[in-house]
């Protein structure tokens, strides 16, 4: 899949209020303020992308910058051929006192979501079979599927002691739609030489398999029900200098409420910062642990990463642009989990455009996980289902080991809390794939 970006990001912004010096010269916000990124691609398989995102914040009389009072984040973003975010999210620790709210709604489609089987190194990944080029090929689509998901959460949390410790409760409605891609209609337009083969990928062969029910195979409803407790000690919401910003978090997704497979997950996520140079260097750290305490997930949801707040359209992994840059989306996928990520975070220079504060940040990163639990695997009796097939092509039981990828990102930060993020990944081992490039908003933890 060759992708090239048209037209770079761009940071719009405008303020209705008239700023003040604060500390350190730096002015302080209030009223309304917003940051706006466009950004056009083309992808050869998906099309042109268009579209825009904004994050709208009101600091009120400016007596808590960089704390905001309320926040409101709209996407709209779409491929010609049809993939596409739509998302609305809003945060605030002020619409009810003594409360932090924070509600999501979003669709999200994507044409050619990323599957390359179970467990890791456990499941072979053959990138010559992508490449069109190679005697090998199958197919550019092969380790993909069409997903479509429709999501509503809402977050709560609350303060059980002045010493920053909170509880966590939250629901989260979930509705997938999977199935093979449309090759037809990414063919669409296509030149002859261009066109992509009608060729099943992994994702059919799974449901040949048995590896993935027929029940499963056109997705489902996933009501889910968390609750846990946060300990947060951050100094800064969007890049702490220093503190803590841990929770464990219990998942429930029960049949009662039309669920198609009920189970429950634990989720463990432990976030440090540490001043190097005060004000200019710091480095964060995360680690996390995810796993399956009852019942069984469905494959459409294996992906997702409990958090007790997005940081952007999507939770997932492991792989990618959320949790191991540089290797492939959801590369790594499990009943269980372990990942972590560490990195270096420089704030280069500060300076204010158009009565507005900017710093711009370099950071240096190392990512890395690993399948800690093994979704069950039978890989006898593969000539009975599938004539022909040779497992080892598909199958290493025993393989998985650590991931690691590691690489740079700039960051451009407008009032502390607007962050246009772009990184790149490297993955230290070829069955992860090659490298990443990712540009979204935020710092990842």
């Amino acid at each position: 899949m060759r992708r090239t970006t048209v037209l770079l990001s761009l940071v719009l912004f405008y303020s209705t209020a008239l700023p003040q010096n604060g500390e350190k010269g730096q002015l302080i916000k209030n009223g309304w303020n917003i940051g706006a990124l466009p950004a056009v691609t083309y992808d050869t398989d998906l099309g042109f992308q268009y579209g825009a995102l904004a994050n709208l914040y009101y600091y009120g009389d400016g007596s808590r910058y960089p704390e905001y009072n309320h926040s409101f984040y709209l996407e709209v973003s779409r491929y010609t051929k049809g993939s596409g975010v739509y998302r609305f999210s809003y945060d605030s620790d002020r619409l009810i006192p003594k409360l932090r709210i924070t509600a999501d709604l979003s669709y999200l489609t994507d044409l050619t979501y990323d599957f390359y089987g179970f467990n890791g190194y456990d499941a072979v990944y053959r990138k010559s079979w992508t490449e069109k080029e190679d005697p090998s090929y199958k197919s550019r689509m092969f380790y993909k599927y069409d997903r479509k998901l429709f999501r509503w959460k809402i977050d709560f949390q609350g303060k059980l002691s002045e010493d920053k410790l909170w509880w966590i409760t939250g629901l989260n409605f979930l509705s997938f739609k999977t199935g093979p891609v449309n090759i037809d209609r990414l063919n669409k337009g296509k030149d002859e030489e261009d066109l992509l083969p009608h060729t099943g990928g992994l994702y059919n062969k799974y449901i040949q398999w048995g590896l993935i029910s027929e029940e499963e195979s056109d997705g489902g409803f996933v009501p889910e029900f968390k609750a846990g407790l946060l300990i947060d000690t951050r100094d800064n919401r969007p890049n702490p200098m220093k503190g803590i910003w841990s929770e464990a978090v219990v998942a429930v997704s029960p049949d009662i409420l039309s669920a198609e497979s009920s189970f429950s997950k634990i989720n463990f996520t432990h976030r440090q910062y540490f001043t190097i140079i005060p004000e200019y260097l710091s480095f964060a750290l995360r680690l996390a642990w995810q796993s399956a305490i009852g019942g069984n997930a469905p494959f459409y949801y294996q992906s997702q990463i409990i958090t007790s707040m997005l940081k952007g359209s999507t939770s997932e992994g492991l792989g990618g642009s959320k949790t191991l840059r540089g290797i492939l989306r959801n590369r790594v996928t499990g009943d269980g989990i372990f990942f972590g990520n560490g990195e270096l975070r420089w704030k280069v220079t500060r300076f204010r455009f158009h009565n507005n504060n900017f710093y711009m940040g370099l950071n240096t990163f190392t990512d890395f996980g690993k399948v800690t639990k093994r979704i069950p695997v039978l890989t006898d009796g593969f000539d009975e289902l599938d004539p022909g097939t040779n497992s080892r092509d598909y199958f290493d039981p025993g393989a998985e080991k650590l991931h690691v990828s590691y690489g740079a990102g700039l960051r451009i930060v407008m009032n502390e809390n607007f962050v246009v993020a772009f990184d790149y990944g490297m993955a230290s081992d070829s069955r992860d794939g090659a490298t990443g490039f990712y540009m979204g908003l935020n710092y990842l933890f």
